[in-house]
C-alpha cells in the first residue's frame, strides 16, 4: 500500500512540472558553437524583470560550457505567451443520507491554490553568421499568479533549466 502511494506521489510531482519540446537543424555541427549572446532588440512580451531573469537564468546554466560574448556564435532570442487560468485543483465536500429505500445527497467543490499564469516560453537559437534558426525549444509550464520574486526567479531557472537539459543535440 505504500509502495501506491509513493508511486502516485512520483507521477504527481512529474505530471506537474513544465513540459519542453524541442526541434533543431540535424545536419547542425554543435561542436563548433562556443559562444552566444542574446538577440538585440528581444521583444518577448514580458515584462524587463523578467526579461533578465530569464538572461540570468541563461547565463547561470550556460556558464560553465558556454561563454557570453560581443562576437557570438549564435543569438539567443526568447518569447512568451501567457494566459490567466483559474485553480484546476479543488476540495470536495459531500453530504448524504438516506433510508427507507430513498437516498439524498449534495456536495460542492472548494477551489484552492488560486489562480495561475500559464506560459509558453519560446526560446530560439540563431546561428549569428547565417542568420538561420538552428534550435528551438518551447516550455509550457505555470506560474502562480501574485509569484515573490524569489519565486519568479526559481520558475525561470526552472524553465530554463528544463528548455536547455537537452542542448546541444545528440547524434
Amino acid at each position: 500500500m505504500k509502495l501506491c502511494a509513493l508511486i502516485a506521489g512520483c507521477m504527481l510531482l512529474v505530471s506537474c512540472g513544465a513540459t519542453v519540446a524541442l526541434d533543431y537543424e540535424e545536419q547542425t555541427d554543435w561542436t563548433q558553437y562556443r559562444s552566444y549572446q542574446f538577440y538585440p532588440n528581444i521583444d518577448s512580451g514580458l515584462s524587463e524583470l523578467d526579461n533578465k531573469r530569464i538572461a540570468h537564468a541563461v547565463d547561470s546554466v550556460f556558464g560553465p560550457r558556454y561563454t557570453r560574448s560581443q562576437n557570438p556564435q549564435f543569438l539567443i532570442n526568447f518569447h512568451a505567451k501567457e494566459a490567466l487560468s483559474n485553480s484546476r485543483n479543488t476540495i470536495g465536500i459531500g453530504l448524504g443520507g438516506g433510508g427507507g429505500n430513498v437516498g439524498v445527497g449534495g456536495s460542492v467543490g472548494i477551489p484552492i491554490g488560486g489562480p495561475s499564469i500559464e506560459q509558453q516560453i519560446t526560446i530560439d537559437f540563431i546561428d549569428a553568421e547565417k542568420d538561420q534558426l538552428i534550435w528551438q525549444a518551447v516550455v509550457d509550464c505555470r506560474l502562480k499568479e501574485k509569484a515573490t520574486p524569489e519565486q519568479r526567479d526559481m520558475h525561470y531557472l526552472k524553465a530554463v533549466e528544463k528548455a536547455l537539459n537537452k542542448f546541444p543535440p545528440k547524434k
